[in-house]
């Protein structure tokens, strides 16, 4: 269902050209660019460090979904998202006030403790964690939502469509909307952590520059759902 927060979180929190040549280089200290703001490179080392020491805090209890050494890319791909939405916002004229940011953060808190994706309910900060969302930008991920329910609400006349084809088409419109907030961004970020997948706006390994004598067989050609530049 396209209201449901948890449902984004458990598959995102799911759940540009190649970024090395967009726009040129990416100044030094920066882990990625964009044309209203940057995230440094500190920024996401910190963010990083904070999400691996609650992975040992929860690793017990949690089924993570990516390998840990991809931490990095994950919280990236998170930093990257959040200012996707305030991209989103300008552009649509929508202002989240802290009210409405802290009741989404309760609705997200209330939906996690009633998920049972380890057989037993999990908190908010497992879920984040299990998804490679830094505990600490939760706050973050709420205004996110926030400005993704704003839109739908715009698209939807407030009332869910009942059918999937319907569904399907709100969802549409609302990765367009997505889509053309990121492109006007210009992302650029740092080759050290890969390239834009614009379809999810999420940060993958860029291909291997292997020879093709290096190993037994090619490297796998991109997955036909991976967007490399936007599609709007």
């Amino acid at each position: 269902m396209l209201r449901t927060p948890v449902k984004m979180v458990a598959a995102a929190l799911a759940a540009g050209a190649v970024l090395t040549a967009c726009g040129g280089q990416v100044k030094l200290g920066a882990a990625a660019l964009m044309s209203t703001d940057r995230i440094s490179a500190s920024t996401l080392s910190a963010q990083v460090a904070n999400l691996n020491k609650n992975y040992q805090k929860y690793k017990g209890q949690i089924q993570l979904q990516y390998d840990v050494s991809q931490m990095p890319q994950q919280v990236l791909s998170w930093l990257i998202r959040f200012q996707v939405g305030d991209q989103m916002a300008a552009r649509n004229g929508i202002t989240v006030t802290p009210g409405q940011q802290q009741a989404e953060q309760q609705k997200l808190e209330q939906q996690a403790s009633q998920s049972t994706t380890t057989g037993t309910a999990e908190s908010l900060n497992e879920l984040a964690v299990a998804n490679g969302l830094p505990p600490d930008l939760i706050p973050d991920l709420a205004r996110y939502q926030v400005i993704q329910n704003t839109l739908i609400n715009r698209l939807d006349g407030g009332t869910i469509p009942t059918t999937s084809s319907g569904q399907q088409a709100i969802g549409k419109q609302l990765s367009m909307y997505q889509c053309r907030a990121a492109k006007a961004l210009d992302i650029r970020n740092s080759p050290q952590w890969g390239q834009l997948d614009y379809a999810g706006i999420s940060v993958i390994a860029l291909p291997s520059t292997l020879s093709a004598t290096a190993g037994p067989s090619p490297s796998p050609s991109p997955s036909s759902s991976v967007q490399l530049t936007p599609n709007c």
